[in-house]
């Protein structure tokens, strides 16, 4: 049984420089959240090919994936401040680009190299200020509430950006969005910078790391990125079939609505799961979490409405949440803090691609004679390989944490290390 005492979120926001990094980071969120969707709506309204808009988006998404970890290892080793500043410039100077390029009516090949720019230079604002919370609260029961506010932030800047995107380039002007995107990214990300005294410091060059092929090449930290990469294929699946679904029931509008039910659901999981202290080690709580996402993934198959399928998606939004924050703490608990702000990178990069592969797969699988109903069978699917890895790795993740020299965060506020 997980027994729980309640903490508090203010506690969190209270630790000095804490408020000041996590509001300037929250405008950074909703310009990252704008971007790709502000290039579609650009690229499209220029050239008038959604085929164009595609191959430049996806430039964009492959190098914000790739190289985003790299940028990442830099911040690492020489520092958050030192690496970010000249990264957002050359941002500015790529959305620039992007943009002038569209507006001249450039050719595809052009716009598809300032799209690989962009993506390159995008920094992960959620990775960066999971680092930060990790340096200020590393062993103390406040980081639970801390990463809760992350993922309740990165989840409110995932349902406002894309709307704001697509209402800018519609009303305002076809570059408007992507614009606006850019200058929340830079201007947020510029005062984020600023902030100097709550940057991690960063790791020496001759720091010397556990044995064996390096401190991201191990079980504990594949068993992460697996976790993370299925929840990728439950939002981009999610996203196709309940698109498909609410279409294939005459009620194509209601799609957002249906999709927001269980966004909404997941903010209310998260906001109640971080007001609790948890005495049960997260390596329990991670294989316990997964197994209820993927079971209730399977109660969208039951549905024959609309608002038969709002209601079947509430448990399972109320699941992701909940996960989130509990991978979060596994991997500032198990992973060397040298490369901190690189592993919570290359989580985001393993659920973006899980999005991207799966939204892809579960869109040809709808058009087929399974429907809306075959692209529901595959959350259930990934979500359940995934909980029988956790099952079989959680001695493996405890143990990683005894190796390293910390102990579990449980919530319960001892220090670790």
């Amino acid at each position: 049984m997980v027994r729980t005492e309640t903490v508090s979120y203010r506690s969190a926001l209270r630790t000095p420089g804490a408020t000041g990094f996590f509001l300037a980071s929250a405008p950074a969120r909703v310009g990252v959240a704008m971007a790709g969707l502000g290039i579609v709506w650009l690229v499209h309204a220029e050239t008038g090919s959604f085929g164009v808009a595609g191959l430049v988006t996806g430039s964009f998404t492959v190098a914000e994936t790739l190289v985003g970890p790299q940028t990442a290892r830099l911040m690492d080793r020489f520092g958050q401040p030192r690496v970010l500043v000249p990264l957002l410039c050359a941002h500015a100077g790529a959305i620039a680009a992007l943009v002038a390029l569209a507006l001249t009516g450039a050719p595809a090949l052009p716009l598809m190299a300032a799209g690989l720019a962009t993506g390159a230079t995008i920094p992960q604002f959620g990775a960066l200020s999971a680092a930060r919370w990790s340096a200020l609260l590393h062993g103390r029961a406040e980081l639970t509430p801390a990463f809760a506010l992350e993922t309740i932030s990165n989840e409110a800047a995932f349902l406002l950006g894309p709307t704001l995107a697509v209402l800018t380039a519609t009303q305002v002007h076809p570059a408007a969005g992507t614009v606006l995107a850019g200058t929340l990214v830079v201007g947020a990300g510029l005062a984020f910078a600023a902030l100097r005294r709550t940057a991690p410091v960063p790791a020496p060059a001759d720091r010397t790391v556990a044995r064996g092929p390096g401190p991201l090449l191990t079980r504990n930290f594949a068993t992460l990125l697996a976790v993370n990469l299925a929840l990728g294929v439950f939002f981009g699946s999610m996203q196709v079939s309940v698109s498909a679904f609410a279409d294939g029931h005459h009620a194509a509008a209601a799609a957002g609505l249906l999709y927001g039910l269980m966004s909404a659901a997941s903010l209310l999981a998260g906001l109640a799961y971080g007001r609790h202290r948890r005495h049960t080690p997260p390596t329990a709580q991670l294989p316990l979490i997964l197994t209820f996402l993927a079971c209730a993934s399977l109660l969208p198959l039951l549905a024959n409405s609309p608002w038969q399928l709002g209601l079947a998606l509430l448990l399972p939004g109320a699941g992701v949440a909940p996960c989130i924050i509990v991978s979060s703490t596994l991997i500032e608990s198990v992973m060397d803090r040298s490369v901190l702000t690189q592993a919570f990178t290359w989580t985001n990069s393993a659920s973006a691609a899980g999005i991207a592969v799966s939204a892809a797969a579960v869109g040809r699988l709808v058009d087929g004679p399974g429907g809306p109903r075959a692209g529901f069978i595959v959350p259930f699917l990934a979500l359940t390989a995934t909980a029988a890895l956790t099952w079989s790795s959680r001695h493996a993740l405890t143990t990683g944490n005894t190796a390293s020299g910390q102990t579990p965060s449980t919530g319960s506020g001892r220090p670790r290390g």
